[in-house]
C-alpha cells in the first residue's frame, strides 16, 4: 500500500518546498528541522493505522475513556541521513524503541550498486511493527538489504512500514515486487527519474551532506 501525502493541501507542502529549494537547503539547521518536522507529521499519519484500546484515566473531575495505541513500535534509522527523521518519529512515538543501521552503497566497476551493511544496533524484532526510516527511496535496494539484516538480527515484525520523504517510481515498484502486501510505504512526494547512480530526479540532493556536511 502507497500513501502519498503532498496529493492533499497542507502545510507539509512547504517544509517540502524548503527541503528541495537548493538555496534554503543551504541552511543545515534549518534542513533538519524541516526533516524533523516532516518525520512529525509522517509519525501521525502513520499513527491512524495503530492498533487502538480503551482506557480509563482519573481526571481531577471524573474518569474519562481515552482510546490509545498499544502497538509495541521499533524506529529504524539509516544511518546518517535518517537522524533528524527519527528524531521527529520519536517525538510523537515517544515510548518506542529504536534500531539504528548504518548502510552505503557501493558503485561497482561494472556500474552496478552494492549496498554494504557496516553495523546495526536493534531491539527484538519480533511481532513488533518496525517503521523503516530512509529519507530518499530511490532504488529500494537499500530497503531491501536493511530489512533483511535486522530480520535476520532482530526477528520477523509482525508490520513493517517504509517512511521515506521523497520516493522515485522505481524504487515505489520494487518494495512492491519484494515485499508485496507485507510492507506499507509512506513518503510526502513521488518523482519519476532516477539517474544513472540511482539519485532521484529532481529530487532534493544528499540528504545527509545537507543536514550534517559533505563526507570525505
Amino acid at each position: 500500500m502507497l500513501h502519498v501525502l503532498d496529493q492533499q493541501n497542507t502545510i507539509l507542502n512547504k517544509f517540502m518546498e524548503e527541503l528541495r529549494d537548493c538555496e534554503i537547503q543551504q541552511d543545515r539547521m534549518r534542513f533538519r528541522r524541516n526533516m524533523e518536522r516532516i518525520g512529525e507529521i509522517l509519525a501521525y499519519e502513520i499513527s491512524t493505522t495503530c492498533h487502538y484500546v480503551t482506557r480509563s484515566v482519573e481526571t481531577p473531575l471524573g474518569t474519562a475513556d481515552v482510546a490509545v495505541p498499544d502497538d509495541d513500535v521499533v524506529l529504524a534509522a539509516i544511518l546518517r541521513s535518517g537522524l533528524p527523521l527519527h528524531t521527529g518519529f520519536l517525538n510523537y512515538f515517544d515510548r518506542a524503541e529504536s534500531a539504528f543501521i548504518s548502510a552505503y552503497r557501493h558503485y561497482k566497476k561494472d556500474g552496478s550498486i552494492k549496498v554494504e551493511i557496516d553495523t546495526i544496533i536493534s531491539p527484538d524484532l519480533s511481532g513488533k511493527t518496525l517503521v523503516l526510516i530512509d529519507p530518499l527511496l530511490a532504488t529500494g535496494t537499500s530497503v531491501e538489504a536493511v530489512y533483511k539484516a535486522l530480520s535476520k538480527m532482530g526477528g520477523e515484525p509482525a508490520a513493517l512500514y517504509i517512511a521515506s520523504v521523497l520516493a522515485s517510481e522505481d524504487g515505489v515498484e520494487y518494495v512492491k515486487e519484494k515485499f508485496g502486501p507485507k510492507a506499507e510505504v509512506w513518503t510526502v512526494a513521488v518523482d519519476a527519474e532516477l539517474t544513472v547512480k540511482s539519485y532521484i530526479v529532481p529530487g532534493i540532493g544528499d540528504t545527509g551532506d545537507l543536514a550534517y556536511g559533505e563526507k570525505i
